[in-house]
């Protein structure tokens, strides 16, 4: 666990974490120490020698003062470290988050993040600040004890040694009754946390429907307690086992010192008494151990997880920047990509212009999101080479993807702040003129001109107080805002009426000119109007060039263009 903890924290803890455990060590032995002066102190005044036991009774006094000064030390130390833990693991895990290629965020994931960063963190703080010292304390105290044994009655030693064996079996059965269950005990807390989540996020749907409970949300907890349940019992032979073995080890060492004393005078009263309050005491301390043992487990469980995720490939970054040789532009040359063992997209090769609107048209699972998603580097490619601007986006860093790229989701987060911030989100820098200019260009100054506060009403969270169509608007002007060369838009129109969606397409449409447009859309004014459309099948590109081209070619686009005619001609009429 110290390794762990210690490579969890990073070479900027490393040292502090040293002095807190040379701290603990110090406090330890002085701790045995002075269990084991107890014995030439007793001598003496057992035999009525008070002036002999003085000069013991003054060592003792200073060890006891040494040792309450080494705890002091130590505590404090484990205190500053366990306060600087919080700060130091929301960092590294913040910052490892920021690097990791977005495709890794899964629902899952999210939830086993946001669990770790709560509960995970405040385990491991505990780990310094209350578990190390009667962890150290169990293992060195007793160890300095049995060490004096050795010197005042070597028997009495051999009698506590025999036992240890069997404590130290006995501790690490209990520890793998409670590990057995401990992935399905933090799996069933990570889904019960996802789906209390969910239940408050969609209130809406559940009242809609004359819901008031969620099956789902009462199984998770169902689960997490079963789950719970099923640890504790399958640990509670094993606690009551350690509890057992201390016990006895006690017993035999009082069974033995009373024979020894009883069948001669081979052990003197003092030390015999001496002896069984030094047992006593090597007794404590691993009864502590096995009561901390579920919570040091914890803790180390937390710490496993944290390194799991410290140790996550990360998207590997260039030394140097890279260049672009035809700014705008979006090329994908012989790409594959999967999930997992699905594969997805197999040798894809399309170019988008600079200054243009492609739209990408497919079946649901053709791999069209994937495509935007690895332009924006969600993901490397397995085979073949994404560019924009004419450079591989693994040579470019980060930073300079980002600024060429704005993206438009189909599902919308926006943060709990007012309508102009979470525009600005596209830029910080932006002026409050440029603001409104985006926004009014995707009919966002509607919004805010009939609600009580304007541009400052906050949304709530996740963007709660809006409408889907509204989110997507304030979404757009989001990207507007940011100028990005290149605009990436995943069904971005697919939340807007028909006003609105004319409206949008024709802004973007204006964009277009001096900017680059790659489109996911079913709408058939979006797909009409673009450049170049390109259709997507069989985890290629099947077809593509424009509108008419592709429906004189008479394919698969002509047969997707035809089917959304007769059905845009639906009608609901009353009975």
């Amino acid at each position: 666990m110290i390794r762990r903890l210690s490579r969890v924290l990073g070479a900027p803890y490393a040292r502090p974490l040293r002095m807190h455990l040379a701290g603990l060590i110090v406090y330890a032995i002085l701790q045995g120490l002075a269990f084991v002066l107890i014995v030439p102190v007793l001598r003496p005044l057992l035999r009525g020698d008070v002036d002999a036991a003085l000069p013991w009774v003054a060592v003792l006094a200073g060890t006891v003062v040494a040792c309450a000064a080494a705890y002091w030390i130590q505590a404090q130390l484990g205190y500053r470290l366990g306060t600087a833990l919080s700060q130091a693991l929301h960092h590294r895990i913040g910052d490892h988050l920021a690097a990791l290629p977005l495709g890794w965020f899964t629902p899952a994931r999210v939830g086993r993040v946001a669990r770790m960063s709560s509960t995970g963190v405040v385990d491991i703080m505990g780990v310094p600040a209350h578990l190390l010292a009667p962890l150290v304390t169990s293992y060195v105290t007793p160890a300095v004890v049995v060490f004096a044994m050795i010197f005042l009655d070597w028997r009495l030693a051999v009698a506590t040694l025999v036992a240890v064996p069997l404590v130290i079996l006995v501790f690490r059965w209990t520890a793998r009754l409670f590990a057995a269950t401990d992935h399905a005990v933090d799996a069933a807390g990570v889904e019960a946390a996802n789906r209390v989540v969910e239940f408050a996020q969609n209130q809406a749907v559940l009242r809609a429907h004359g819901r008031s409970d969620f099956d789902q949300l009462e199984a998770a907890l169902l689960e997490q307690r079963a789950a719970g349940r099923k640890q504790l019992l399958r640990a509670v032979p094993g606690l009551a086992a350690a509890g057992l073995v201390v016990q006895a080890l006690v017993t035999i060492v009082l069974i033995t010192g009373v024979y020894l004393a009883t069948s001669g005078p081979t052990v003197d009263a003092a030390a015999l008494i001496a002896l069984l309050v030094l047992t006593v005491r090597f007794a404590e301390p691993l009864m502590a151990a096995a009561e901390l043992g579920a919570a040091v487990r914890m803790a180390g469980n937390s710490l496993a997880r944290v390194d799991e995720l410290l140790a996550t490939p990360v998207l590997p970054e260039p030394a140097t920047a890279g260049t672009f040789t035809t700014p705008g532009t979006i090329e994908l040359d012989g790409v594959g990509f999967g999930y997992d063992s699905r594969p997805v997209l197999r040798d894809v090769s399309l170019r988008v212009p600079a200054r243009s609107v492609t739209a990408l048209v497919g079946a649901s699972g053709s791999g069209k999101t994937t495509v935007v998603r690895l332009v924006a580097r969600f993901f490397d490619t397995r085979t073949g080479v994404v560019r924009v601007g004419g450079a591989d986006v693994r040579d470019l860093t980060t930073e300079q993807l980002m600024s060429q790229i704005s993206v438009v989701f189909q599902d919308v987060y926006l943060f709990d702040a007012g309508i102009a911030d979470n525009i600005r989100a596209g830029r910080a820098d932006a002026t409050d003129a440029e603001v409104a200019a985006a926004a009014a260009l995707a009919r966002v100054d509607e919004i805010a001109d009939r609600l009580p506060d304007g541009y400052d009403t906050r949304v709530g969270e996740g963007g709660a107080r809006l409408s889907g169509g509204e989110r997507q608007r304030i979404s757009i002007a989001r990207a507007i805002l940011k100028d990005a060369p290149i605009v990436l838009l995943d069904e971005a129109t697919a939340a807007l009426d028909q006003d609105n969606e004319a409206a949008i397409t024709a802004a973007l449409t204006a964009l277009s000119r001096d900017r680059t447009l790659l489109v996911i859309a079913h709408r058939l004014r979006t797909v009409q109007s673009a450049d170049q459309i390109v259709v997507l099948a069989d985890g290629g590109v099947a077809e593509s060039g424009t509108h008419e081209e592709l429906l004189l070619r008479n394919g698969q686009y002509a047969h997707f263009w035809n089917e959304r005619s007769r059905a845009r001609g639906w009608r609901l009429t009353p009975a």
